[in-house]
């Protein structure tokens, strides 16, 4: 498959069960099932260690074959999953492939998109990126908010967001469904002038 730019693969990043379906650090997890809705995509199979979807996108006389990746191996192994789609396909130019995760740097529903750079303290990325040899993967994160002062970080991601969070992080879900789409069709540098000015969340 090499560097075919018909072909993208998307991963989103969050824990299995569903004891953590709504937690912060499932935030990942919640754009692909946006995705999913989006792209009517309700045939996922089980494959690289996850829900694999391949999904075909149409615009504007253009189609894209994407290939949506869920890890089903807990976060901070989630480059396993990564590595063996990565190794199936043969990618050979990662700016194809898009990591979809939760920040804890941002505010609740700012998305910041980039093209490559460090973990930035996500042990998924991390786990990711160290299983890629490279920081140049392109990657959409979106905010949950900082933690209170005296609250374990671990425990803050693993929990829900509030009711009135919850009014934010909603639409920042599809806004950032509708960020990989752009993704697909249109240069990296101007989805990230769209998406990423303070000011966009809603």
């Amino acid at each position: 498959m090499m560097s075919d730019q018909r072909v993208r693969f998307v991963v989103g990043l969050g824990n299995p069960s569903r004891q953590y379906e709504r937690t912060r650090h499932n935030v990942g997890f919640r754009v692909l099932e946006a995705l999913r809705g989006r792209w009517l995509s309700r045939a996922g199979r089980s494959a690289f260690l996850g829900r694999l979807d391949d999904v075909r996108v149409e615009r504007d006389a253009r189609a894209i074959r994407v290939f949506l990746l869920e890890p089903q191996t807990f976060m901070n192994r989630s480059g396993q999953a990564v590595r063996q789609m990565v190794d199936f396909y043969k990618v050979e130019d990662l700016s194809c492939l898009l990591i979809v995760l939760d920040d804890l740097a941002l505010e609740v529903g700012r998305l910041r998109l980039r093209g490559d750079g460090s973990a930035g303290g996500h042990n998924g990325l991390a786990d990711i990126l160290d299983r890629l040899g490279t920081t140049q993967v392109p990657r959409l994160r979106i905010g949950i908010g900082a933690k209170p002062p005296l609250m374990d970080q671990a425990d803050y991601v693993l929990s829900a967001f509030t009711a009135d969070e919850e009014e934010q992080i909603a639409p920042a879900v599809r806004r950032a469904a509708q960020a990989v789409e752009d993704w697909l069709f249109q240069d990296l540098s101007r989805v990230m002038e769209t998406y990423n000015a303070k000011g966009q969340e809603s």
